[in-house]
Formats: structure tokens, C-alpha cells, sequence
């Protein structure tokens, strides 16, 4: 374990995948539950969420309810999640569909002031990594405005490879550090599943933090130990 006396933790982290539904959640809970069990007060946020059902006059989705469920402090809704959207669409559709614009300053307000809560605080985006958010920016502006170290998921499925090191190239051609990648097992049929590990590991110059195995019902509180999360702190 790192001592908080030599190291610390980063004050956020940008959590994308190479995909929608490559397990971005999955592991987001999992770093707030690992963050967490080494005494720090941390918290999710999800800026932007696409796909939520209406509960009692409000939108619920489930990704911000396990997010929430995973962090240890409390903060109003609207800043874990400022835009929410009935439709599982790309967000700037769905926005449009609901005569809505998503602003990139107020998202980047909102994150200030979860800083201001927690110490950690982990951001997951929406879709890929170049996901449009509006006319004009996508979730890598916003990454490059909170700028965050990111954390790449990567969905290990056919196709993943080409994925994975655009994405890293992506996150790099903005300046941005590459903090670690996940490989998250999604096909228990995968063929040559742990050659294609080796073969991002030999490329993405960036540590290899774990690899989920594939499960049916995965868990964050079972994932949270298999990161090594000793790679995230940096030394004072």
C-alpha cells in the first residue's frame, strides 16, 4: 500500500473506454471503492448521461446510481451528473432531441466544485473518447478542460486493438497523460485474448493496471483489488 506520508493520489481521474459499454462504469466504481479503502474521500461524477427512465418527476440512469452508490461523499445531483437525457443516444442528439445544449464551462463548474468536496474525484465520460457533446466540442475537449490523467477501458473484443491505440493517440495529441489502461475481458470467447493484452501492452506505453476477467455479473467491489492502484499516486 502507498503511504500518504510519501505519495499521493491524483486529485481526479478521466475515465474513457475505447467503446460504449466497455465497462467504464465498472471500473469507475471500482477506483472509487480502491480510492476509498485507502482512507480518501472521493466521489463520481458523470457529466454527461444518455438513457434514463422517469422516477418520481426526475430522470434516473443507472450508470450516475452506481456511481453515487460507490463514492463516500455526498454532493446534490446535479453537480455528480449536470445533464441527463431520456434517450440511450450519442449525448449531443439527445440533447438536441430535448432542445438542449451541452456547455462544456459548466460542466468543468461543476467538477470544481466536487473538488472541493472530495479528494479524489473520478470522472467518467460518455461513449469513445471523441464522443460529440455538442456542434462544435466533444468529451476530449472536455477532458482537456479539466485536465485530468486518463484512464483508458479498453473493451477486449475484436476490433479492440485499432481502437485502443487511436484512442491513446487521441488522448496524447491532447496533451493529456495516458495514466493506465484496463483491459476488460467482454467475450469469455475471445480468441488469443491474452496475445492481444501483450500486444496493447508492447504498445500503449502505459501501465497495464489490470485485467477484469469476463463475468457474466461483474462487480466493482471484487475489481477494486485487482487494480494496482500503487501506479496512480505520484511521489511527493
Amino acid at each position: 500500500m502507498a503511504s500518504r506520508a510519501s505519495s499521493r493520489a491524483p486529485r481526479g481521474l478521466f475515465v474513457t473506454g475505447t467503446d460504449t459499454g466497455v465497462g467504464k462504469t465498472l471500473v469507475s466504481c471500482a477506483l472509487l471503492h480502491a480510492f476509498a479503502a485507502r482512507g480518501l474521500r472521493v466521489i463520481g461524477m458523470k457529466p454527461v448521461a444518455a438513457g434514463a427512465v422517469e422516477a418520481n418527476g426526475a430522470l434516473i440512469n443507472d450508470d450516475v446510481e452506481q456511481l453515487c452508490a460507490a463514492g463516500n461523499v455526498s454532493a446534490p445531483r446535479e453537480f455528480v451528473n449536470p445533464y441527463c437525457f431520456a434517450a440511450a443516444i450519442a449525448p449531443h442528439l439527445a440533447a438536441a432531441d430535448e432542445k438542449k445544449t451541452i456547455e462544456i464551462n459548466r460542466l468543468k463548474f461543476h467538477f470544481q466544485q466536487l473538488s472541493t468536496l472530495a479528494e479524489v474525484v473520478i470522472v467518467e465520460g460518455a461513449g469513445g473518447f471523441c464522443v460529440p457533446l455538442n456542434d462544435t466540442e466533444s468529451s476530449a475537449d472536455l477532458a482537456r478542460e479539466l485536465a485530468l490523467p486518463v484512464l483508458l477501458v479498453v473493451g477486449m473484443r475484436l476490433g479492440c486493438l485499432n481502437h485502443a491505440l487511436l484512442t491513446a493517440e487521441a488522448i496524447r495529441a491532447r496533451g493529456l497523460p495516458l495514466a493506465g489502461w484496463i483491459a476488460n475481458h467482454m467475450d469469455a470467447y475471445m480468441p488469443h485474448a491474452r496475445a492481444n493484452v501483450a500486444a496493447l501492452q508492447s504498445r500503449l506505453n502505459a501501465p497495464l493496471l489490470a485485467r477484469i476477467e469476463f463475468a457474466s455479473a461483474p462487480d466493482a467491489v471484487a475489481v477494486a483489488p485487482q487494480i494496482t492502484i500503487d501506479a496512480l499516486y505520484s511521489t511527493r
